[in-house]
């Protein structure tokens, strides 16, 4: 773990804040089966509710951080290391961007799995809808409603990130801090398109209902550096 990091001539020091952001998530029940073959690489195996993986999609506006501000969008499994009690963590399979600066930081800091995409979020009656294209071919497209006024702090957890790149599993010490939470069972409309990416997810039982959703107003966060977990061959 390094202070700072050189990024596109700029310095990123470490923690990476984020000082405002707002963020609507969707939790699924996903097909255990094609869920371990994506984690199965990264040595990594689905934590299971019901018999069923735990599938997120989210979307993130940020506005106000060391990253600058950009649109993100993000598909992620709850996993954990074979045989390791106390190793559970959100593992990013897919993390489109739509700014080259955090896209670069993302993936030379963390190793996340950014790559860069149109990423259009806009207001949609009492929720939220991101629409993600590549080359213009549609990826996804997610509402997600706004739901019923949560307690303070509803949705914030310290919880660690796995990311697999380069034949290194990587584990991310990642903190938020949420305001303005709503939240309620189902409430998200997921829409796919032809792109590889809308396959996997068709794989895994996707359009389906929502097991539940949320909608952060105010979110702070915090990224630590990136230890690594595994590293399968040499890094030149």
């Amino acid at each position: 773990m390094v202070d700072a990091h050189s990024i596109l001539g700029e310095q990123v020091r470490m923690p990476v804040e984020i000082r405002h952001a707002d963020a609507c998530s969707a939790l699924f029940l996903a097909d255990t089966a094609a869920a371990r073959a994506l984690l199965a690489d990264a040595g990594l195996e689905p934590v299971t509710a019901f018999g069923k993986a735990v599938l997120s999609l989210a979307f993130v506006r940020y506005v106000d951080g060391d990253l600058g501000p950009y649109h993100e969008f993000a598909f992620s499994f709850m996993a954990k290391q074979r045989g390791r009690k106390n190793s559970t963590g959100a593992y990013i399979h897919w993390l489109p961007v739509n700014q080259s600066f955090t896209c670069e930081a993302g993936q030379s800091i963390w190793g996340f799995p950014k790559l860069m995409a149109d990423i259009d979020i806009t207001p949609d009656g009492h929720g939220q809808r991101c629409a993600v294209r590549i080359d213009n071919e549609l990826v996804i497209e997610l509402r997600v409603a706004d739901g019923f006024p949560m307690p303070g702090g509803a949705g914030g957890a310290s919880i660690d990130a796995y990311t697999w790149r380069d034949g290194i599993l990587r584990r991310t010490p990642w903190v938020m801090n949420p305001g303005g939470v709503r939240g309620r069972p189902g409430g998200a409309r997921v829409r796919l398109g032809t792109h590889p990416v809308s396959d996997q997810l068709r794989a895994l039982g996707l359009p389906k209902g929502a097991l539940f959703s949320s909608r952060i107003g105010a979110l702070r966060m915090t990224f630590e550096d990136a230890a690594t977990v595994l590293q399968t061959r040499e890094v030149r």
